[in-house]
């Protein structure tokens, strides 16, 4: 599937099924509005899947997209590049704690290299698409060629594809990549005007130091590429990694076949942001999983209008805050399955 051809297919939400999933809210045996955020997150589900009520999102299916980053050797990470392969082979055996919330929450994982710098070897969860062997360095040159950058999209568009074809009713977005936090802020920066200051955290838990660096390196990015929202694959290509590429490939596949992605933390959202910018429309299957501690996920998703459903002061990434939302999101749309309405329960409305 390429990238024009994903593009063309994503369409806004479907008023009619919005309207009737407000219409059955209001009538079920309940105060109006009184399951908060949940009520509108049911109709945007609705208008999603163009019919009310959606589909239970379950099956669900977790992609971890890994990569590594030339930004690395500016020093805004206290980890070694090394650290990349070793999770992906942690996530691969089951170790991690994305591997205990999708197991906890009934969800399949698997992990795509998009762009690790070490070759990794076998796994069933383990999907070789690597593109390079990590980015270049944004801070001296573009992180990626545009035909890199277009090639990891596709392959997010295609891994998305598969997974709904393999019977997935629900995609959540998962990461790995040591030094991603820094391209993510570039990122949001780029896409919404805001400073680096603002949108640059601590990732890993690094030092004052580290941190003033970071900012420094991202804002030097910024001069330096000067990049242009309005063309968003030349802006991702400057200044993204290979997963977050394939991240917002893989949310743009989501909405092409309408199917709700839950986003997880900062690397999720800047690429959720790249997304936005090649196609609108495509907000319409994004669900905000939780708030991240980076500052920069506030900041993008204030930029896609998503309320996060959960704010746990949580930071690791992984897809981790996307799995802990996921029983979230099914409750919201059990609702709408299963709750009677006054009418056929015989309860007296106010």
């Amino acid at each position: 599937m390429t990238l024009e051809t994903t593009l063309a297919a994503i369409g806004p939400a479907d008023e009619p099924a919005m309207a009737a999933a407000r219409d059955l809210q209001s009538r079920l045996t309940k105060p109006a509005g009184s399951l908060g955020v949940l009520e509108e997150l049911s109709v945007r589900l609705a208008g999603l899947a163009g019919t009310c009520p959606p589909p239970l999102p379950e099956p669900a299916a977790i992609a971890v997209f890994a990569g590594d980053h030339g930004v690395h050797a500016q020093g805004v990470s206290p980890w070694p590049q090394e650290v990349t392969a070793q999770m992906v082979a942690n996530f691969v055996a089951g170790g991690a704690v994305i591997n205990a919330f999708a197991r906890q929450v009934g969800a399949s994982l698997m992990v795509v290299d998009v762009g690790v710098k070490i070759p990794l070897h076998g796994g069933d969860t383990l999907l070789d698409a690597n593109i390079r062997r990590g980015t270049r360095d944004l801070a001296v040159e573009p992180a990626m060629t545009v035909d890199e950058a277009r090639a990891a999209l596709e392959v997010g568009i295609s891994v998305a594809g598969a997974l709904v074809d393999g019977g997935a009713k629900c995609l959540l977005t998962g990461d790995m990549g040591i030094a991603n936090t820094t391209p993510a802020a570039a990122l949001v920066a780029a896409f919404t005007g805001a400073d680096a200051a603002a949108v640059t955290g601590r990732g890993t838990g690094i030092d004052d130091e580290t941190h003033a660096r970071k900012i420094a390196v991202i804002a030097g990015a910024l001069a330096t590429h000067a990049p242009d929202p309005r063309q968003p694959l030349a802006t991702l290509a400057a200044l993204g990694g290979l997963e977050h590429a394939a991240l917002a490939g893989f949310i743009l596949g989501a909405a092409e076949r309408r199917v709700p992605v839950i986003v997880d933390g900062v690397i999720a959202c800047s690429a959720a942001v790249v997304a936005a910018a090649f196609a609108p429309d495509a907000v319409a299957a994004m669900v905000a999983g939780h708030r991240s501690v980076e500052p920069g996920a506030t900041v993008a998703l204030a930029q896609l209008g998503l309320t996060p459903l959960l704010d746990l002061g949580m930071r690791l990434g992984e897809g981790t805050g996307a799995a802990l939302a996921l029983p979230i999101v099914a409750g919201a749309v059990r609702v709408l399955h299963d709750v009677a309405t006054f009418d056929s329960a015989g309860v007296s409305e106010k």
